[in-house]
Formats: structure tokens, C-alpha cells, sequence
């Protein structure tokens, strides 16, 4: 920057807040001073920082299988971005008096991107994808590793992996590669603590009171596009082969619908940190503060919807009012935090988090956002891996349907939310049954999905099926003379049965018949002694059934969304506007609408549990190196009831928490009504009616 400019921000950082230097004119022909590009910044930063953060659920199936990870340690892995977040966000509230919050804003996006890098760097120190036991550099031993050899030849079989692929190298590179993506995950959450709350914080000081909940409607606005943004990027890179940048001569013989297909899931961690660096060099240019905006921006109050904090004709809502409120005016850790010392900080926080928890109404709503919290959590995480294994469709075409029908209406409920309570002008009985029927209905939706799927497999000596089903039943005999490696992976599929095996070996296939085509080329095996008349049988996995069902499944996921996703806004008005009493949120460095941020907690646990129910549907296990790797099949109808289960205890958990809170708000009316009864002259002689404890008149003034 020039002298002048230096000078500027110099004077500027000096002046009290809200008030402008003797050279604002000069600040303003900055674009940095102004705060309507401060809001596009942070706009487009939230953007690609939830990108980033959301990129590796859609890719969780993909990362399981190039690294051989269960589903539990993939959904401890996608739950640890929330450990570092959620151990320093107590002390946004202790230091966002004390720092440049624009300048630690970019640090926070850089550290950001550096994650996102460091997650992508496994694949550069790994060996290439190798999707069988064959060198993938000699391509026709390639395909003859899968084929049935006659024990004469190999008299040896591999029961397990031998001592050359299996060095302490390969294990030692193996736990390298695992650590550096929990490194990289924890690195990620640490970088996301100041960007939400600071840029919220700065934006409430230095817009115009009228202005400030249109600039954050904006800011919340775009930033829920960032994980639709997220899996609709996931869903374009698992498109392409993980090795596109050192694809082996001759190519592969793989498509995007076998099931060892890996995407180049390393691709998007590229672009979205790409994304976030970028948008995280104009924070290194914005003052430490910039004159208060002065004027109000009236052709936009037409226009004004927004989610978190919605604004009544005539009157502010208890949203915009806490947002207006001065610094000095807010009651507990907010007003006193400037004076504290860290060590005092700690001592006093959990105090006021006890204080805070006291009260009923906020209690229940964080415990029903939990709940909510929770449910979201494991279908964002596993839904895109549940779609590819219940109704067999490609990790590509499972992300675009997340990211185009349920993320987007999911923000629809929001939006829906905030507009209802706004319009109609809704007090808290009305949001608590708006919360209720919401979360009433988003269950009943669920119910439908335990009977929409996909039956298992049928996969020769793995699944056991009672009658004369020829494939399962010849399988013991009809392979005999062939010595196939028990660790190998090829699947082909019996058309005429629909019987599925593990390898051509495993099906006594002897050759192997290439059909090509004019965009792809087909891989067929023939002479096969447990298929029915020997072949030729196609690789690859049996076709589903009923895949056609998937889209149903997810109009009815997706309804459920925006049902959910209805309560957002009345359950946090039911705080706010809650009359009886004031309930805080706790510390943040400044106010602002977002006092569920405390139910994120659920995002550390919720994807961990619903792994760990996932790989108890499973029926084979991929092995690598003795230990148990990724699951190769499951029981669809376990997967099905186990995930949709977990999804249906915590939606009832959620409703039950609304139920309550709808009891309390009528028990409490009913008992204001009572005592306004009482207090009218005239009628004293009613004050037997009083239920409870007597109370001071006090208590009851507006």
C-alpha cells in the first residue's frame, strides 16, 4: 500500500469504535473501508471454506478403499475437523477484543488451505492405485492374475498376503498416510475458529444498524451453498481415475461402475484449497477497524429475508435487538471478558455455561439441535456411501443427488423457517409448535425408508441362501482344480443367475475375451466351469434390480430435510424471544444469531457411531497385511435398517425435546394468565387460584 494509505489505517485503528477519523473521506475511496465488500470477502471465504470442509464426506467411500479404512476410523477421521474447533471456539469470546480480527481471519483461511493441501499430499507419497495382486505395469499379467490356474502349476496358493507386499515399510507408510490426514483434519477445524464468529462480530460493528441483518441474511445465504458446492465437486472428480496424473501405459480397464474404482478424490482437496487461499488475501488489506456505516440501505428492505434473525414490519425482532445492543449493555462473560486474564477467563466460563444451562427453554432447544445436529452429521457423512452400496450407483451420481436435491432443500427449510415466524409474526408458543409439527412429520417421512432398498448380493461362499440356487451351491466343487489367491479381488457377475463372484477364478474361468467398442471397450470371461453352460460372463458387479428406487429414496431424504431444517430459525427465536426469561448465549466476541453453534458438538461423535453401525452390517472383509482393510459387501437389509434406524432414534430424540418445550410454554402462559387474573382489582379474591410458590409482583413486570 502507499504512504497515504498506511497513514490512514494507521489513524484509522485509533479512533473509537462507530466513529470516523478527519480523513474518512480519504478512507472511503478505499475499497478495503468499505464494509459492503468486506461482506462479498467473507461471502465468498465462508463459501469455499465449508467447501472444503464438506469435500471429504463426499468422498469417504472413495478415500475407504484407496487406504483400506472401516467405516468407523473414515468417520473418526471425518470428526476430527471438529476437535480443534471445538477446543478453541470457548476463546473466540477472550480474544476477539484484543486482535486484528480481518488480519486473524487470513491467518485462519491460510491454515485453512495448508490443511486442505496436506490432506491431498497421501496420494503423493503413496504408490500408485493398484486395484488387484497383479504389477500394474505388465498388463497381460494383469489379467492373468484373476484367472482359474491348475494346482499343478501353482501348487501353492497365498491363503494371505506374502512377506514382500507386506514389509514394514508398507505398514510404516500406511500409518504415515492415515496420520497425516487426522493431522490435516484437526488442522482444518483449528483454521475455521475465527472466520464465522470474527467476521460476524466485524461486520455488527461497522455496518448501519438497519443494514446489518441484510448483510448477514447475504453472508448466511451463500455460505449454505458451500457443501451442495462441496458434494457437487466431489461428484465431479470421482469421475476421474485416481492416477490421472500417472495413469499406466495402455491405460486401465476399469469404468466408474466397478466396484474397484477409485475418483480422484485428491483433486478437489486441490481446488478448494486453491479456492480458500485466494479468498484469503484481501484480509491482510482490511483495517483493524473502519468508519461506521452511515447510510441505510432502503431498496433492499423489500427484499429482506433473513434466516437467523427474522425482522417484523414495525418493530425489531429480539434477534436485530441483541444484534443492536451496545457491548456494555450485555449481561454476563461478554461484558466482563476485556478484563480478564486467560487463567480468569478459564475459571469463569464454566460458571456462566452452568448459569446458562439452568434455564429449560435453552437447555431443550441445544438438546434438540444436538439431536438434529447428530442426525445431519451421519447422513452427510456415509448417505453418499449408503446410496452406492443399497442401490449400486456410481460415487459420482450419489454426490450430484446430495448436492442437488437435499442440500438445497435443506437451505429451502430455512429460508421457509425464518419467513413463517417473520410473516405471521409468531410468539414463542407458536415457534415451539411450528418446532414440533416440523419435527413431527420430518419422522414420519423416515418411516417409508426402512422398506425402500435393495436385497443383498448374491455372492458365491460368502452369502448362504436356503433352496437350489445353482452358483452358491456348486461353488465348493465346481472350482476344484483351480488355485485362486483368497486375498484377490475381481468380481464378475453370473447373468443367469445373478450370482456374483469374487474373481473369474472363483467362477473356474480359464480366458479371458476383450469386445471393443467405439467410446469403450467390455471385458468379458468365458470358460467358466461354475457358470451355467461356461460363459462368456461380464466383469464387474451384478446389476441391481431395483436402482430406479434410489431416486424416490432420496425426494423422500430430501422432503425430511427441509422439514428439519423448518425448525432451525423458530427454535432459535424461542430463546430470543423467550419473556419470561432472559436467557444468554454463551461468550462470543460480540453477539450474533448463532447461540446452536454450541450444539456442533454432536458433529464429533454422530459420524463415528454411525460408522461403527455400518461395519457391523458388514458379511466380507477385505484383509491387507492380516489386519481387517475396507468392506467389500454388506448386508443391505442390516445397512438399511441400522442407518435409517440411527437417523429415525435421533429425529425422535429431537421431536421429544420440542414436545417438552411446548409443555413448558403452555404450563408457564397458563400460569402468567393466572397471576394477571390475580393482579386485576377486584379480583384478589382469586389469588388462591396461584399454583406454586408465592412470587414477588416484581417478577412479573414487563
Amino acid at each position: 500500500m502507499s504512504d497515504k494509505d498506511t497513514k490512514a489505517m494507521m489513524s484509522t485503528e485509533d479512533i473509537p469504535e462507530g466513529k470516523a477519523s478527519p480523513n474518512s473521506q480519504d478512507l472511503q475511496r478505499s475499497v478495503f473501508y468499505s464494509i459492503k465488500f468486506f461482506v462479498l470477502c467473507h461471502s465468498l471465504l465462508q463459501l469455499a471454506q465449508l467447501m472444503i470442509s464438506g469435500y471429504l464426506k463426499s468422498s469417504i467411500s472413495t478415500v475407504e478403499k484407496r487406504f483400506g479404512l472401516s467405516s468407523q476410523t473414515s468417520g473418526l477421521l471425518a470428526a476430527f475437523n471438529e476437535v480443534g474447533n471445538t477446543a478453541l471456539i470457548v476463546f473466540v469470546s477472550y480474544f476477539g477484543s484484543r486482535v486484528h480480527r480481518p488480519r486473524l481471519i487470513g491467518y485462519g483461511a491460510v491454515l485453512v488451505a495448508l490443511a486442505g493441501l496436506l490432506m491431498s499430499l497421501p496420494h503423493f507419497i503413496s504408490e500408485p492405485y493398484r486395484h488387484d495382486r497383479a504389477s500394474p505395469v505388465d498388463m497381460p499379467q494383469d489379467f492373468e492374475a484373476s484367472l482359474c490356474q491348475s494346482k499343478t502349476l501353482v501348487p501353492d496358493p497365498t491363503p494371505a498376503p506374502s512377506n514382500s507386499s507386506c514389509s514394514s515399510y508398507t505398514e510404516t507408510q500406511h500409518l504415515a498416510v492415515v496420520g497425516i490426514m487426522f493431522t490435516a483434519q484437526t488442522l482444518l477445524g483449528v483454521g475455521s475458529v475465527p472466520i464465522q464468529p470474527f467476521g460476524i462480530s466485524y461486520i455488527d460493528d461497522f455496518a448501519h444498524n438497519s443494514n446489518s441483518p441484510l448483510y448477514l441474511g447475504i453472508l448466511f445465504a451463500v455460505t449454505m451453498m458451500g457443501p451442495g458446492m462441496a458434494y457437487g465437486l466431489g461428484g465431479l472428480m470421482l469421475r476421474l481415475y485416481v492416477d490421472i496424473d500417472r495413469m499406466p501405459e495402455g491405460g486401465i480397464s476399469l469404468t466408474s461402475k466397478d466396484p474397484r474404482w477409485v475418483g480422484a478424490w485428491w483433486l478437489g482437496f486441490l481446488i478448494s484449497a486453491g479456492a480458500v487461499a485466494l479468498a484469503a488475501i484481501p484480509y491482510f488489506f482490511f483495517p483493524r477497524e473502519m468508519p461506521k456505516e452511515k447510510h441505510e440501505l432502503r431498496f433492499w428492505r423489500k427484499v429482506l429475508t433473513v434466516s437467523d434473525s427474522p425482522v417484523s414490519k414495525g418493530e425489531d425482532s429480539p434477534s436485530e435487538q441483541s444484534l443492536r445492543e451496545p457491548l456494555e449493555k450485555q449481561d454476563g462473560l461478554v461484558q466482563i471478558a476485556p478484563d480478564l486474564t486467560v487463567i480468569q477467563f478459564i475459571k469463569v466460563f464454566p460458571r456462566v455455561l452452568l448459569r446458562t444451562l439452568r434455564h429449560p427453554i435453552f437447555l431443550l432447544v441445544v438438546l434438540s439441535q444436538v439431536c438434529m445436529s447428530s442426525m445431519v452429521a451421519g447422513m452427510a457423512t456415509f448417505l453418499p456411501k449408503f446410496l452406492e452400496r443399497q442401490f449400486s450407483v456410481t460415487a459420482s451420481y450419489a454426490n450430484l443427488l446430495i448436492g442437488g436435491l437435499t442440500i438445497p432443500s435443506a437451505i429451502i427449510g430455512i429460508v421457509v423457517g425464518g419467513m413463517l415466524v417473520k410473516r405471521l409474526h409468531l410468539g414463542p408458543m407458536r415457534c415451539g409448535a411450528l418446532c414440533l409439527l416440523g419435527a413431527l412429520f420430518c419422522l414420519l417421512l423416515s418411516l417409508p425408508l426402512f422398506f425402500m432398498g435393495c436385497p443383498t448380493h448374491r455372492i458365491a461362499g460368502i452369502t448362504h441362501e436356503p433352496g437350489n440356487l445353482p452358483g452358491l451351491e456348486q461353488f465348493p466343487a465346481c472350482r476344484g482344480n483351480c488355485s485362486c489367491p483368497l486375498d484377490d479381488f475381481n468380481p464378475i457377475c453370473d447373468p443367469s443367475t445373478h450370482v456374483e463372484y469374487l474373481t473369474p477364478c472363483q467362477a473356474g474361468c480359464t480366458s479371458r475375451v476383450v469386445q471393443e467398442a467405439l467410446d469403450k471397450s467390455q471385458v468379458f470371461y468365458a470358460n467358466c466351469s461354475c457358470v451355467v453352460g461356461g460363459g462368456p460372463v461380464p466383469a464387474g458387479s451384478c446389476d441391481s434390480a431395483c436402482s430406479h428406487l434410489v431416486l424416490p429414496f432420496m425426494f423422500l431424504v430430501s422432503l425430511g430435510a427441509a422439514l428439519a431444517s423448518l425448525t432451525h430459525t423458530p427454535s432459535f427465536m424461542l430463546i430470543l424471544s423467550h419473556s419470561k426469561e432472559k436467557v444468554e448465549c454463551p461468550p462470543t466476541p460480540r453477539p450474533h444469531p448463532t447461540c446452536d453453534e454450541w450444539a456442533t458438538g454432536a458433529w464429533m461423535p454422530s459420524p463415528v457411531i454411525h460408522g461403527s453401525a455400518i461395519d457391523t452390517t458388514c458379511v466380507y472383509w477385505a484383509q491387507s497385511c492380516g489386519r481387517r482393510a475396507v468392506c467389500r459387501y454388506y448386508d443391505h437389509d442390516l445397512l438399511r435398517n441400522r442407518f435409517v434406524g440411527l437417523q429415525f432414534f435421533f429425529k425422535t430424540g429431537s421431536l421429544a425435546c420440542f414436545a417438552l418445550i411446548l409443555a413448558i410454554l403452555r404450563q408457564q402462559d397458563k400460569e402468567e394468565r393466572t397471576q394477571v387474573t390475580v393482579s386485576i382489582p377486584g379480583l384478589q379474591q382469586q389469588q388462591p387460584l396461584v399454583s406454586g410458590p408465592e412470587k414477588k409482583p416484581e417478577e412479573f413486570r414487563a
